[in-house]
């Protein structure tokens, strides 16, 4: 493959095209605030305000990322009347401030509620329910291990009372999210890279429904192993190389072509790299490359069981 087989679509309006989120037109390739969390304000609104400018207009954010909601609105605010603000609810801090399990439907309450207060907002557009039965991250453990159709009911409940505009799931499995589509699911959140491609079926069944896609760690963590560190895989490396390309451009735009609802929200607290994530949503890999990309998952899963 060489870097002429490479194109970018220079023209697109919106990052990566646009596709639906609770009925509503986003930009693809989207922003994720947690990072923002961990540093300053002033640094943090200029990386609000240079994503909005680049087009992006679907933010993710959480009352439990500490001040990003804060920083949202300072940035941004009065919003734009195609910005879709989503959150996510299930998890919060003690006073010391470590992060603990929030299941319990007056909980997640309490997290809508405060989520509406720091954005300043009648509505959160979208509220994602995080499951805490598997990793990554906290699991839900006495009191904490709530019945999903528990809480769904309290979302459902707070979403007839318009504090939240539509429902979502994340870390998830598919049984899971079959059991909640009833109530009306607008998108899933779930761990799901190039590299770790576990949630195969939860993105089969949201194809089969219509629900957007938006994998969480798409480009892997290196706390994981080498595995499921996307951007130093060789293949991926490689392929970069070639395109003249970044590593994690060659693993967002991968996502993007996989899955046609597929919504990115990769994160970032530095301008350069928030430019780069930017310009994968006009990155269109070629088939060779996808192709090659597509086998990794596979290969992965036989190197990892040849070193067990």
């Amino acid at each position: 493959m060489t870097a002429a087989e490479h194109q970018t679509d220079s023209r697109t309006p919106a990052p990566g095209g646009t596709a639906k989120l609770a009925g509503r037109t986003v930009a693809r390739v989207g922003f994720g605030v947690m990072q923002l969390g961990r540093q300053p304000r002033d640094p943090s609104l200029a990386i609000l305000r240079q994503a909005i400018s680049a087009g992006v207009n679907h933010f993710d954010t959480a009352h439990f990322y500490g001040p990003c909601n804060a920083y949202i609105h300072d940035a941004l605010a009065p919003y734009p009347a195609d910005l879709v603000l989503v959150s996510k609810v299930g998890a919060d801090h003690d006073p010391d401030g470590t992060p603990v399990p929030a299941q319990r439907p007056e909980q997640l309450r309490a997290q809508v509620d405060a989520n509406l207060a720091e954005l300043s907002v009648e509505q959160v557009d979208v509220v994602n329910l995080r499951r805490l039965d598997a990793q990554p991250g906290l699991i839900a453990e006495g009191d904490q291990l709530v019945a999903l159709d528990d809480q769904l009911a309290e979302l459902t409940a707070l979403r007839d009372a318009g504090k939240i505009g539509a429902i979502g799931l994340s870390n998830v499995s598919a049984a899971q999210l079959r059991q909640a589509l009833p109530a009306g699911i607008a998108c899933v959140q779930n761990n799901y890279s190039v590299l770790d491609r576990a949630g195969e079926p939860v993105l089969d069944t949201c194809g089969e429904h219509g629900i957007a896609w938006i994998p969480f760690f798409p480009l892997g963590s290196a706390n994981w192993g080498t595995f499921r560190n996307v951007t130093g895989n060789p293949t991926v490396t490689a392929i970069a190389s070639e395109l003249a390309i970044t590593p994690a451009q060659v693993a967002l735009a991968w996502l993007l072509a996989h899955y046609d609802d597929t919504l990115l929200i990769p994160g970032t607290a530095t301008p350069a790299h928030l430019t780069e994530n930017i310009a994968a949503g006009g990155i269109h890999l070629p088939a060779v490359a996808i192709t090659a990309l597509g086998h990794l998952a596979e290969r992965n899963l036989r190197q990892r069981k040849a070193l067990t």
